[in-house]
């Protein structure tokens, strides 16, 4: 029944490692006038190195140890920007230092570059509240177009307030070794790019709003492996801006392994934006902790294919939520896009009792209203449901204590829980649900094997709950610590085979 087809195995690795052979040609930015006392400029500087680096065929361009302040610098090919250890690149507060290459603001820049790299064991930091706050001031002194302002949310948009990292239609690209911290905006975005290895960073960043640790978007052949991500918004992130009706640019072979992510949204997210959408993508081996919404969250909102995702061993403590996937409906006028053939297994998580982000500075939105713990979700649309999907060897600890008087959604009223096709997807999106552990509606080929949900404390509502589920398979379903005769619940659900 389900299909879930696997066939890359990221075998583009090899590939990569014959991308960055040895550069013999080294070019110190000291030698180019930088100074490393973290207050003389050397934008100029470092920029020169590169340039000479490039116009030799290629080179290293090296950032020794010391403390050395930058506006954009832009990477061009051939060039390796290597940190050594205790090397600062540190980022201008100034907004007048940056500029845009192709989409927004950033630190680091590379546009069509070819065989480049960021190295090394130092450091960049963004000095990304400084940086945002000064943005924000510039505003109110009438220097920001409103258009570029957030009212709504009281701060400047994140296309105002530059990024540390954003390559756009690059190829053969690595970033190993190195330390991010502070951004102003999301981190680091790689934006159509091709064979991108990240390996072995470290992200700390939850300095301001829209931290996003990384942002793949229509990339292609990308591996991200053995790097820790704190941040304050999504942890690792795909996303797909590229319109439907281009059937070639979209995210493809992505492997994600070994990772750790600390996030006030989202761990491990694919959306919102998910205009072409995701295809064969591996992730495996990721720890969680102190995350305020989804450990893995799988959403097509805008009309994007999302399909063949496999992932494995993720382990989870103190998050918000543990699994959710939403197929939805941006524009009552587009087509729906599809989420299909997806397969996680291996995965255990603890749900938080209170907000899991309660020690970061910057946390998740609350909701303005009481409520239950919210349970996993696997929903569809009328009419189009997610379609195969496997969840194996699953165990996700609740922490109970749901109460009937928070927004009371009886098995009674199942009717009545809300669809919002087109708003924004969250696990939290339809308000109090009828289920503590699992909400299932409008899917079509589901296979749930070896799945333990457990509760430390009553909860009022069934562990499942299935709405308009076809082709549904349960095998070896354990519900511990709820006493309930019947932990199930089918409503308008058909084609269901239970095996103890």
């Amino acid at each position: 029944m389900i299909k879930v087809i696997h066939r890359f195995a990221v075998l583009f690795a090899l590939a990569l490692a014959g991308q960055f052979s040895a550069l013999s040609n080294e070019y110190n930015v000291l030698d180019y006038g930088a100074v490393s006392d973290g207050k003389t400029m050397c934008t100029r500087a470092i920029q020169k190195a590169i340039d000479a680096a490039h116009k030799a065929g290629g080179g290293k361009v090296v950032i020794s140890k010391g403390v050395y302040l930058s506006g954009s610098i832009i990477l061009k090919s051939g060039v390796e920007l290597h940190l050594d250890k205790k090397a600062k690149l540190l980022g201008s507060t100034n907004p007048a230092d940056y500029i845009r290459l192709n989409r927004w603001l950033a630190l680091i820049m590379a546009d069509k570059s070819r065989n480049i790299a960021i190295t090394g064991n130092g450091e960049i930091d963004g000095q990304g509240l400084q940086l945002a706050l000064h943005v924000d001031s510039l505003f109110y002194a009438g220097k920001v177009d409103s258009a570029n302002y957030n009212f709504g949310d009281k701060r400047p948009k994140v296309t105002v307030r530059p990024q540390i990292i954003e390559f756009v239609n690059c190829r053969d690209i690595k970033v190993t070794g190195v330390t991010i911290r502070n951004a102003a905006s999301w981190v680091q975005s790689y934006l159509q790019c091709r064979n991108l290895e990240v390996e072995g960073i470290r992200v700390e960043s939850d300095s301001y709003w829209n931290n996003d640790g990384i942002d793949i978007i229509d990339c292609k052949q990308v591996r991200i492996s053995n790097s820790y991500f704190n941040c304050s918004d999504d942890g690792i992130c795909l996303k797909s801006y590229n319109h439907p009706r281009d059937k070639t640019t979209f995210c493809d072979s992505i492997y994600i392994g070994g990772c750790t992510v600390r996030s006030s949204a989202s761990a491990i997210k694919f959306g919102t934006a998910s205009n072409s959408g995701f295809k064969n993508v591996t992730i495996e081996n990721i720890k969680v902790f102190d995350t305020y919404r989804s450990a893995i969250a799988l959403e097509s909102y805008h009309n994007g294919i999302l399909e063949n995702v496999l992932i494995q061993n993720v382990k989870a403590k103190n998050t918000g939520n543990a699994i959710f996937i939403r197929l939805g409906k941006r524009f009552q006028d587009e087509r729906v896009g599809k989420v299909r053939n997806v397969t996680i297994r291996d995965v255990k998580v603890a749900i938080a009792s209170g907000r899991p982000d309660k020690d970061y500075i910057y946390k998740g939105p609350a909701l303005p209203y009481f409520h239950n713990p919210f349970p996993s979700s696997i929903a569809g649309i009328p009419g189009y449901p997610v379609k195969d999907v496997l969840l194996e060897n699953i165990c996700i600890t609740y922490p109970g204590g749901g109460h009937p008087g928070y927004a009371n959604a009886p098995i009674s009223r199942l009717d009545n829980v809300p669809e919002k096709e087109s708003d924004y997807p969250e696990f939290s999106m339809f308000g109090e649900l009828p289920a503590w552990g699992f909400y299932i509606r409008h899917v079509a080929g589901l296979e749930m094997k070896n799945v333990t949900l457990k509760l430390k404390t009553a909860d009022y509502r069934p562990a499942f709950v299935f709405d308009d589920a076809k082709e549904v398979k349960l095998q070896s379903i354990q519900v511990k610590g709820d006493n309930k005769s019947n932990p199930i619940v089918m409503h308008n659900s058909a084609g269901v085979e239970m095996i103890e």
